[in-house]
C-alpha cells in the first residue's frame, strides 16, 4: 500500500505539537512514580517529562522506575531535571496547576477536559509550550507553586475518593491532552472490521418485503392484522443501518424461514 502524504503530514504535525507539551512533576518522592509517568506519556504520544527537585537525583537509573517505565524507558532517560519550578516553566505560554481545589488567590479552576480544550486553542495561536504541573505525592502543590501557573485544573473524580496516584493523574491528563491536542482516535489496526457503507434504500425496501413474507410464512406475522410490527422493524433497521453484506445475511435467514435449507437443497434439479 502506498503511504498517504496527507497522513504523514498530519502525523508530523501531531508529533511537533506533542513536543510542545510538558508534564512537570514537582518534588516527586518515589522514583517508581516517575517511571510509571514516563510509561503513560509514551503510551499517549508525549515525551516532555520535566522533574523539579526530585528526592532521588538518580531516578532515571532506579530499578523500580525503569521497570515501571517499560517501553517508556527512553522518556524516563530523557527527562529534564530542574532545581525550581520557575526553571521548568521557562518558555511556557500557558501552565495548568493540577490541583483538586481552587485556591483563594490562585488562578481559575477548570475541569481537565476544559483545560485540554483550552490548551488546544492556545496551541493554535501561540508558539510557546504548554505545561501541566503536578505536585508532590503527599501534599500536592503549594499555593506559591499554583500561583506560578495561569490556570488551575482538576480531574473530576468522585468527591468521596478523589485522591489519585501521581502516575495515574499523569495518565488521565495525557489521555485528555491526546484527544484535544492530537486528535487521537482508535487506530485502524485496532478495528479490523471495516465499516462498510450502509445499504441503499432500494436494497432495504427489497429486504423489508422479503422479511415481511418470511414472517408471514413462519407464522410470526398475521398479514390480516399486522398491527405495528413492520414499522417497528423498519425503525430498528433504520437505526442499525446495515450494509449490503449484512442484508445478504438477513435475507438468507428470511429464505430459511420461508423454506428450510434442507428442503431447498432437496428440490434442486441436477445439472
Amino acid at each position: 500500500m502506498t503511504p498517504n502524504p496527507t497522513d504523514d503530514a498530519a502525523a508530523d504535525a501531531a508529533a511537533q505539537l506533542a513536543r510542545r507539551v510538558r508534564f512537570v512533576l514537582v518534588a516527586p518522592s518515589h522514583a517508581g512514580n516517575i517511571g510509571a509517568a514516563a510509561r503513560a506519556l509514551k503510551t499517549m504520544g508525549f515525551g516532555g517529562l520535566h522533574v523539579v527537585a526530585p528526592r532521588s537525583a538518580a531516578f532515571a537509573a532506579d530499578a523500580e522506575a525503569v521497570a515501571l517505565a517499560t517501553h517508556g524507558a527512553d522518556v524516563l532517560a530523557a527527562a529534564r531535571v530542574h532545581a525550581t519550578l520557575e526553571s521548568a516553566l521557562s518558555g511556557v505560554a500557558l501552565a495548568f496547576a493540577m490541583t483538586g481545589y481552587a485556591r483563594e488567590f490562585g488562578p481559575p479552576l477548570l475541569d481537565l477536559r476544559s483545560a485540554a480544550a483550552l490548551a488546544a486553542a492556545e496551541s493554535r495561536h501561540s508558539a510557546g509550550d504548554l505545561a501541566f504541573v503536578f505536585g508532590t505525592e503527599r501534599s500536592g502543590l503549594t499555593n506559591a507553586q499554583v500561583e506560578q501557573c495561569q490556570r488551575c485544573c482538576a480531574i473530576p473524580a468522585d468527591a468521596r475518593h478523589g485522591s489519585l496516584n501521581l502516575a495515574q493523574a499523569v495518565m488521565v491528563t495525557a489521555y485528555e491532552c491526546r484527544l484535544a491536542l492530537l486528535g487521537g482516535g482508535i487506530a485502524p489496526a485496532a478495528a479490523p472490521y471495516d465499516d462498510a457503507p450502509a445499504a441503499s434504500v432500494d436494497k432495504l425496501e427489497a429486504f423489508y418485503a422479503h422479511l415481511e413474507r418470511a414472517l408471514v410464512v413462519a407464522g410470526f406475522l398475521d398479514d390480516a392484522a399486522p398491527k405495528k410490527l413492520m414499522p417497528r422493524l423498519r425503525r430498528l433497521f433504520a437505526r442499525a443501518r446495515p450494509s449490503e453484506k449484512e442484508l445478504d445475511i438477513l435475507r438468507g435467514i428470511c429464505a430459511t424461514l420461508e423454506q428450510p435449507k434442507r428442503e431447498r437443497i432437496g428440490r434442486k434439479q441436477p445439472r
